[in-house]
């Protein structure tokens, strides 16, 4: 890890006061937005403005509804029984009868509320000028971004301590090495597509020196002949579970710490992730909970990525027109799979004990760029600047074309390949803000690549998939068409869209109305061109007029996000009743 730190780092690690009090009204105005949208909590509205009572204290604020009847509230304006609102804490607190929560969630909600202020804080000590934003890699630029749009408690990383977030935060804009180990094949598994075996991705992530010194060390331990199993482990996993959790194994030599590797790799927004310049993509596991979920590595469905990924990559191979448009997959190559030897004996323990150790490695955006791209993810079109200034903006801008015309670039990057998918292979993803990265040429995107298949493809009920291997059937989630659209509704529509619209209205002049009107003529033309599909693509629901609410922060804050319990994805989104559709009523272009 660097030892050095960059005066934009000093500067994040001690955000100000008045940092701390910008930071909080943001997170105050999106509290009020999003808990108001999901009718967790329930504005009035007069003709002097708006008003939230929750008991013996009134909030008032500014705000605009959008197409969606979602809130947006202006930060500047919200006032707590007249004086400025810059505590989100205060604001949970006050919300409790009115939101119920109970005094075991409110307690975690106060932690996490805390820990997300401070991470706000951090990153608008060391925020950029976007102009200087759109200069920078794909990695550095995600450690920039603010983190899930949706949920308001979006960065409480719980698990990880001060000096953690000093060191691993994306925030930090710091780099961290890893330290790689080897596990008795008796303990770890190692997995990946054909023709990678692990002597062949060991020789391509290691330097000759790692791999000398590493073989040195396992020699040392007095390891037998048999076929050692060398993986790679965050630093705050090594201290927090291997030297722990695992301390017998390590005793009884069945885990060798093998030493510390050189690469410098760049933690971004899901801090698991690892961005390595001239190296494969590394997903770690981390007893860490942030945003819904404990983010380890689930033993099953990482060992069955590799076959995943390998199945995908045929599937676009062989389809001609899904290839021309544009989009890509990233695909997990090989993964190593730890499991713990007394945990794996407790089925129903809580699914982190069973994700507790294990790394994937992932083909990196920048090996699929062509001389003259660059790659960002979806979640940097929502970037804004202190000064005001929003990204996509600076994008339009630049691209010399007006806002209508650069969002119908976007539409075209995004939604043919999203859409042959869902309706002629009857495969979905999840294709939120940091899974989908647009491919840029100059200021227009023109296609996408996509990423995290481990979890997160789905499938149909009852259909056959030629050529999908068994293990890897059996862990992918199998879904009707009407659920599986929400990889596209709620991912990117009610996830994305909703918060991009107001954007491009208020920055770059594109009437909302004009925005879904752009989208749903996208939608349209894409349906004319393929009747074939049509009659999977009625069934997808897009233009329906109504679309079930996705409530991520009522299943947070409820107790869903926090509580224990065996499986990570028990069953769908949480929903709560229903929005209206502006795909629906928008005008046909």
């Amino acid at each position: 890890m660097s030892s050095t730190l960059s005066p934009e780092t000093q500067v994040a690690l001690a955000p100000s006061a008045e940092q701390f009090a910008r930071a909080g009204a943001h997170l105050v105005a999106r509290a009020l937005s999003e808990l108001a949208h999901e009718e967790l909590v329930r504005p009035e509205s007069d003709a002097d403005g708006h008003q939230l009572r929750l008991g013996e204290v009134t909030y008032t604020f500014a705000a605009e509804r959008d197409a969606f009847t979602a809130w947006h509230v202006d930060a500047a304006s919200v006032r707590r029984d007249g004086v400025p609102a810059t505590d989100p804490v205060r604001f949970f607190l006050d919300a409790r009868h009115v939101a119920g929560f109970d005094a075991v969630t409110l307690s975690e909600i106060v932690t996490e509320a805390t820990r997300t202020w401070a991470a706000e804080a951090r990153c608008l000590a060391a925020s950029r000028p976007v102009t200087e934003l759109l200069e920078l890699s794909y990695a550095e630029l995600e450690q920039h971004l603010p983190g899930h749009p949706v949920l308001v408690l979006n960065k409480g990383r719980i698990g990880l301590d001060a000096d953690d977030l000093d060191r691993f935060g994306p925030e930090a804009r710091r780099t961290v090495t890893l330290v790689w180990y080897a596990a008795h094949p008796d303990l770890a598994t190692y997995a990946a597509e054909h023709g990678l075996d692990l002597g062949r991705l060991l020789a391509e992530e290691l330097t000759d020196e790692e791999r000398t010194t590493f073989e040195a060390a396992l020699a040392a331990a007095g390891a037998g002949s048999c076929d050692w199993v060398w993986f790679p482990v965050h630093p705050f996993q090594d201290k927090t579970v291997v030297r722990t959790l695992f301390a017998p194994e390590l005793a009884a030599g069945r885990l060798v710490r093998l030493g510390e590797g050189v690469t410098d790799y760049r933690p971004v927004q899901s801090v698991r992730s690892l961005v390595g310049e001239a190296h494969r993509d590394v997903k770690t596991s981390l007893l860490m909970r942030n945003t819904l979920v404990w983010r380890g590595l689930g033993a099953d469905a990482t060992e069955a990525a590799p076959l995943a990924s390998e199945w995908l990559g045929r599937l676009h191979a062989e389809d001609p027109e899904l290839q021309a448009t544009g989009i890509a997959f990233l695909r997990e190559v090989a993964t190593v799979v730890v499991r713990h030897p007394h945990f794996r004996d407790v089925p129903d323990a809580p699914y982190r004990y069973a994700e507790l150790l294990g790394a994937v490695w992932r083909e990196p955006v920048e090996r699929q760029l062509a001389p003259g791209e660059r790659a960002r993810s979806l979640a940097t079109l929502l970037y804004v600047d202190p000064g005001g200034h929003a990204l996509v903006a600076e994008l339009v801008r630049r691209s010399g074309l007006d806002a209508r015309a650069w969002l119908r670039h976007l539409c075209d990057a995004m939604l043919p390949g999203l859409l042959l998918c869902l309706t002629r292979h009857g495969v979905a993803f999840c294709p939120h803000g940091e899974n989908t990265i647009l491919v840029f040429e100059g200021a227009l995107p023109t296609r996408i690549l996509l990423k995290d298949f481990a979890e997160d493809i789905t499938l149909l009920p009852g259909r056959d998939y030629p050529g999908l291997d068994p293990v890897a059937e059996k862990v992918l989630v199998r879904w009707p068409l009407a659920e599986m659209a929400h990889s596209i509704i709620s991912a990117v529509f009610t996830g994305h869209f909703r918060y991009l619209a107001p954007l491009m209205r208020q920055h770059a002049g594109l009437a909302e109305d004009a925005f879904w009107a752009e989208v749903r003529a996208s939608l349209l033309a894409w349906r004319a061109a393929h009747p074939e599909l049509a009659e999977a693509f009625d069934e997808l629901g897009l233009l329906a007029p109504h679309y079930e609410r996705i409530a991520l922060n009522r299943e947070q804050l409820t107790g869903g996000g926090f509580h224990d319990r065996a499986e990570r994805d028990a069953e769908p989104d949480q929903m709560h009743g229903h929005i209206p559709n502006p795909l629906h009523v928008g005008e046909e272009a």
